[in-house]
């Protein structure tokens, strides 16, 4: 699938795959001056970039980068970011840091990783019940953890 895009903000970096399986790509920070996330701070970081699917029925993920939470506490504020293939507007990435200890972000620096997904759109059915399962409406660990 091809992925029209533009650059903003000075940004000259073309989005690619680290390597030939990678499943995305990552995202890079267009700060102007660095930006410091003290312990439980968020800030929304501008990635530079704005794209255009050439396939309608897609998604663009935003998703956070393991590295970064598992090392430093820096995941995204919103858990995933979702990119309509109608949207436009420049790709930014809302992130919190959930560290100890302040975490600097400098212009060029992976801070997320962006991924691809096909869209189905549901035709929602109104009904006065649904079939019974096993499971039914257990939820929130009802199946255990082992």
């Amino acid at each position: 699938m091809d992925v029209k895009f533009v650059f903003s903000r000075g940004m000259d970096q073309v989005p690619n795959y680290a390597t030939p399986d990678a499943a995305a790509v990552d995202l890079r920070a267009a700060v102007d001056s660095e930006v410091t996330l003290n312990p439980g701070e968020k800030a929304l970081i501008p990635t530079g970039i704005s794209i255009e699917p050439q396939a309608k029925d897609v998604v663009a993920i935003v998703a956070g980068r393991s590295g970064l939470g598992i090392k430093h506490g820096v995941t995204l504020s919103n858990g995933i970011g979702v990119i309509d293939a109608d949207y436009r507007g420049e790709i930014c990435v809302g992130l919190i840091n959930h560290g100890s200890r302040p975490f600097s972000i400098e212009r060029g620096d992976r801070i997320a990783q962006l991924f691809f997904l096909p869209v189905i759109h549901a035709n929602f059915i109104k009904s006065l019940s649904l079939s019974e399962t096993d499971r039914g409406a257990g939820g929130f660990g009802s199946t255990g953890t082992k």
